[in-house]
């Protein structure tokens, strides 16, 4: 088995394993949730690994992929992660997605997450949307009373905007953004990604495979379940599907010259952006999570490097359709002291 260097991720002191592990996919949108004693022995089998980076949100499930990490970090295994988990999407009756980042909300969710858990302190929560309805400074605020109080160490933020991670860090310290950062996906690097740096501001690239694409091409569209919430994403759409293909059998041919996976290349150039840059890949299985690790043994040279970004530029279609919020629509109201929750 590859060893899982460590890396610092932020200026506040926390450290993690070079890979994270993603969670999401065990309990919630890629399809119906896998087996519980799966998921644990996997999580279990990433930590005896070296992987103790864990990633997870309230709204996965929403609420049961928390549970079963709780469940997973039973007997010792809690003190060997650094563990993630993040707030401020609800999701209602009908699917419909919502963002709240009040003070109330904001400690009411981790109280609420500490408790599925079953921690006392969460190690980085991330605010997971921006609501763009409070000012950042408010919801920064009361996060920072939940780090002084010891119920979180760290904060951070997902899919915010650079003025929006400026504003939150003149507040309190932010320890991580959470983006969306890989071959698949690239327009964080002209603004978001200079800023976090010019803060000392560590970045956890979460879909470093393209949700799934970079590993096995156009052909996982066949495989994915009704409810899988990528059948609903503009880069699986046909009108998009077939150039992609193309983009991926580029990479894949690369892959071949290297005599490694796709997925494994993909993840290495993620990897090589820096010392600061954490991806966090998700899977439901064991073979797939050693195939991930390996990447960290793939290395790069500055012409394959330049080779896999010249190809990356050529991806078609929008990360997400235009009703999902991202960094692009995360600009809160201006900070004001006459602001009052509603």
């Amino acid at each position: 088995m590859v060893s899982v260097r460590r890396i610092k991720l932020g200026s506040q002191g926390l450290e993690v394993s070079a890979l994270g592990l993603g969670c999401m996919g065990m309990s919630a949108f890629y399809g119906p949730p896998k087996p519980e004693p799966d998921m644990i022995a996997l999580i279990r089998h990433a930590v005896n690994s070296g992987v103790t980076f864990l990633d997870t949100s309230d709204v996965y499930g929403p609420f049961t992929n928390e549970i079963l990490l709780g469940k997973a970090l039973k007997g010792g295994v809690r003190e060997r992660v650094q563990l993630a988990t993040k707030f401020g999407i609800l999701v209602d009756d009908n699917g419909r997605f919502a963002v709240k980042g009040d003070p109330a909300y904001v400690r009411a969710a981790c109280e609420a997450s500490l408790k599925r858990l079953d921690i006392d302190c969460i190690d980085l929560y991330y605010q997971h949307r921006i609501d763009t309805s409070v000012p950042i400074e408010v919801t920064i605020g009361e996060l920072k009373k939940l780090v002084e109080e010891g119920k979180i160490k760290y904060i951070g933020l997902s899919e915010a905007s650079a003025s929006t991670i400026r504003r939150a860090h003149a507040v309190h310290p932010i320890t991580s953004t959470q983006l969306e950062w890989s071959l698949w996906a690239r327009d964080v690097e002209e603004d978001i990604i200079p800023t976090c740096r010019e803060l000392g501001i560590g970045i956890v690239a979460y879909s470093p495979l393209g949700r799934g694409f970079m590993s096995s091409g156009p052909k996982i569209v066949e495989n994915l379940s009704d409810d899988d919430f990528r059948k609903t994403l503009p880069r699986f759409q046909p009108e998009n599907l077939d150039h992609n293909g193309k983009v991926f059998e580029r990479v894949n041919e690369i892959a071949s010259r290297k005599g490694c996976t796709p997925s494994q290349l993909t993840l290495a150039w993620v990897l090589h952006q820096g010392d600061d840059v954490c991806p966090i890949p998700g899977t439901t299985k064991i073979e797939n999570f050693n195939q991930n690790i390996g990447a960290l043994s793939v290395k790069l040279t500055p012409e394959e490097i330049a080779e896999l970004q010249s190809l990356a530029s050529a991806i078609k279609g929008e990360r997400y359709d235009e009703s999902l919020v991202t960094w692009k629509k995360s600009e809160t109201t201006p900070p004001v002291s006459s602001w009052k929750a509603e």
